[in-house]
């Protein structure tokens, strides 16, 4: 199976509205530089600020915009099952070629829960990635309950993001369909994939598609020794991208790239000066800014 770098976008903001003119530029960006996809409205893109017209609408000028060239996968994931059917369909409506649907948190369902959840979208008739992040969620969906998920007919692949290796090789003995295996994790990729894995869903690609990119081809080739170099020069500046809560970091390092504005949405503020230094640092010794 072909390796993948999904770009988790920001969203931008300009006077706390949806900056149509700068998600332009930056979905042109992630094209340019090679990427497979990207991902509109997820943690990344600040989905628990956007309201429902605003997240319904950051994914149709991502369709819009990419107008086939890359994939676009939305984020349409609720703890609320009927919200994320609602907005399932309408990512569908609008031409997005897949939906990352993440655990449902706050509620705490038990594994039936999370599986009659992810069942009533399946109904939706688009290919769902399941994502598995408990940090974020509460929810660490089990092995056995994954692979019961997978069984929806659906349900294509799982962006894992618990940075548990092991995972991935247990997994694959359990689903016995083709399925996509996406990290979540940008500093874990190289061994995700020699593990089994299928690529990333990478919040550094936001600023640094390209090499994020390389890296997956490399792995892709077998080619270790190049995907290793990549990691090498990746690896302090994916420690800066979470320095503090993502995506404070990687919304300013998108801002000095003069990708968007550097704006956010409460209750998250801008980062404090230690965490833009030690970005602005990081950015300038792989080049991305002067």
């Amino acid at each position: 199976m072909t390796m993948e770098t999904y770009t988790a976008i920001v969203t931008p903001f300009k006077n706390n509205k949806i900056d149509e003119k700068s998600l332009a530029k930056m979905v042109e960006f992630q094209i340019k530089n090679g990427v497979s996809g990207i991902v509109p409205c997820g943690t990344t893109g600040e989905s628990p600020t956007l309201s429902h017209d605003e997240h319904n609408l950051v994914i149709e000028l991502c369709v819009k915009i990419a107008k086939g060239r890359i994939k676009i996968m939305a984020g349409t994931g609720s703890n609320s099952t009927d919200e994320a059917v609602m907005m399932t369909k309408h990512a569908k409506k609008i031409g997005a070629d897949s939906c990352l649907i993440v655990a449902p948190y706050y509620n705490k369902p038990t594994p039936e829960g999370v599986y009659q959840h992810f069942k009533a979208l399946d109904k939706c008739g688009i290919p769902l990635y399941i994502y598995n992040i408990p940090g974020r969620s509460v929810i660490n969906i089990s092995d056995e309950n994954l692979a019961r998920i997978a069984d929806l007919k659906n349900v294509v692949g799982i962006k894992d993001a618990t940075g548990d290796l092991a995972r991935v090789a247990s997994l694959r003995l359990l689903i016995k369909k083709k399925f996509s295996y996406l990290s979540g994790e940008d500093a874990t990729v190289v061994g995700f994939n020699a593990m089994g894995g299928n690529g990333v869903i990478s919040v550094t690609a936001n600023i640094a598609p390209k090499m994020v990119s390389d890296l997956q081809k490399a792995t892709e080739k077998g080619d270790y020794k190049t995907a290793l170099k990549l990691q090498d020069q990746l690896t302090a500046l994916h420690a800066a991208m979470f320095c503090e809560t993502n995506p404070l970091p990687i919304k300013y390092a998108a801002s000095l790239m003069g990708l968007c504005s550097p704006e956010i949405r409460l209750p998250l503020v801008e980062p404090s000066e230690s965490a833009k230094e030690r970005v602005k640092k990081e950015m300038k010794k792989i080049g991305l800014i002067s």
